[in-house]
């Protein structure tokens, strides 16, 4: 089955799941009040907007280059760093860290990074347990699930949902309330912080001129994950590149304000390395991998390399009318709503991917919403240019189009059959994708030609 049946059967199904919709559009207008309330800290967002913008298109047109200055630094603070093609490259050389630790159990914040290369999924075939210690990457993993949500992972369970995974996972009473759920969490994760020999996390920045990697998030699981085991290992994605620590200041808040409406989230957290002898805390090793997995070629393309500017805030997906109604796990790709839509067919090929290209109704809410200004709808667009020039398309939609654009520019053709034979193309050509919930366009019995010209008759 291809990815496209796949994805419109799982959409459709999810789209119909009113118990689906209602937790997903609960927790998106929550998330709604509070990010209203945050933007109250600017002055001017737009102008915010455009410098954050200015600052990322730098940083990618200076790719190259930065990424040699934040490994010569980064290096120089003692930390090592692991240059990775692909998927297959970033396990390897993972693996190869791994067994040198003589690696039993690890711990992992949230990072969609290592999403992309099913690490948790590498690691449990090599006999390796993995804790996911960010809570809501904590319970989809319970649940035996991939994250539904860029920011919030477990976005789609209500708390009776997730009182009842931890009773059947963890034996603990039905009625607990969530606080208390997050305390059972928090006792499980913190023997498991202690006995881990390696520590994952993600990184949402990479700073150039010092050779240090960003964290920002509201738990502390990073900075555990980070500094309790004696190897700490960052996978982060070449395009989270900036140039200087000082472009935090822009950019940290405007992450916290458009992903939870916070003016600045809880942990933020600058790493340049192992430890130091003189100090206490901290890995004894650490190794940052530079993932590229495909982000060269969109780099390469300059209309879509508008896109790595994104800073992974998910204020895109929560204002999309589609993801609204899908949720995440439709998309079956690391990366959902607009953003994935745009960079996931040319990060994993558009042939198979094309079709998310279409999961959008083009209203520009995403661009509207986005804190770094990228031009989400006109890229989505730009795909399905490609898609189409490259005939990745159906033969059926091929024709249908052909013969669309051939009765448009010609009257009399327009003109020709009756509503019947019209209803009968319509269903023939686009019945299938057109979907049997949705009743096809009714066709008028006279044309608008016939009417004039019955008017102006009488």
């Amino acid at each position: 089955m291809s990815q496209a049946t796949t994805f419109l059967q799982d959409a459709e199904q999810k789209a119909f799941d009113q118990g689906h919709r209602d937790r997903l559009n609960f927790n998106i207008d929550k998330y709604r009040e509070t990010v209203d309330k945050g933007m109250t800290q600017y002055r001017d967002l737009e102008s915010a907007k455009r410098k954050a913008k200015n600052l990322r298109w730098r940083a990618i047109e200076q790719l190259d280059a930065m990424l040699l200055e934040f490994e010569k630094n980064f290096t120089r603070n003692g930390g090592k760093v692991i240059w990775a093609n692909d998927t297959a490259e970033a396990l390897r050389e993972i693996d190869k860290v791994l067994q040198k630790h003589h690696t039993k159990t690890v711990v992992k914040s949230k990072s969609m990074a290592t999403e992309e290369l099913e690490l948790n999924e590498h690691l449990e075939k090599a006999n390796i347990e993995v804790f996911e210690t960010d809570l809501g990457e904590y319970i989809v993993q319970l649940a035996g699930e991939k994250p539904y949500h860029i920011v919030t992972p477990a976005m789609h369970k209500s708390k009776e949902d997730v009182a009842q995974l931890f009773h059947e996972k963890l034996g603990t009473p039905l009625d607990l309330t969530p606080t208390a759920l997050a305390k059972v969490a928090r006792e499980k994760l913190r023997e498991k912080y202690q006995a881990a020999e390696v520590g994952f996390t993600g990184g949402n920045f990479l700073v150039a001129d010092s050779g240090s990697i960003a964290i920002t998030e509201n738990e502390g699981n990073a900075r555990l994950s980070s500094s309790l085991p004696k190897v700490h290992i960052a996978v982060v994605g070449i395009e989270k590149m900036i140039p200087n620590l000082s472009d935090l200041g822009l950019l940290w808040p405007l992450l916290a304000t458009h992903g939870t409406g916070q003016q600045v989230t809880v942990y933020n957290t600058i790493l340049s390395g192992p430890k130091r002898d003189n100090e206490s805390d901290g890995p004894e090793e650490m190794y940052v991998v530079l993932l590229d997995n495909g982000r060269t070629n969109i780099l390469a393309n300059t209309v879509q390399r508008e896109s790595l500017f994104c800073i992974r805030c998910g204020a895109c997906l929560n204002a999309c009318p589609v993801y609204k109604n899908i949720g995440g796990h439709s998309y079956g790709t690391t990366y959902s709503g607009p953003i994935g839509s745009v960079i996931t067919p040319n990060l994993k090929g558009m042939e198979a991917f094309n079709h998310l290209s279409y999961a959008s109704s083009l209203c520009g809410n995403c661009t509207e919403v986005c804190p770094v200004n990228i031009n989400l709808h006109e890229l989505l667009l730009d795909n399905r240019k490609v898609s189409v020039a490259e005939k990745f398309t159906t033969k059926r939609e091929r024709l249908a189009w052909t013969l669309w654009q051939r009765g448009m520019l010609n009257r009399s053709l327009m003109n020709l059959g009756n509503a019947g034979i019209k209803r009968w193309a319509m269903q023939r050509l686009f019945g299938k994708t057109w979907g049997k919930r949705k009743s096809l366009p009714e066709f008028p019995k006279k044309s608008f030609q016939q009417l004039w010209k019955e008017k102006q008759s009488s």
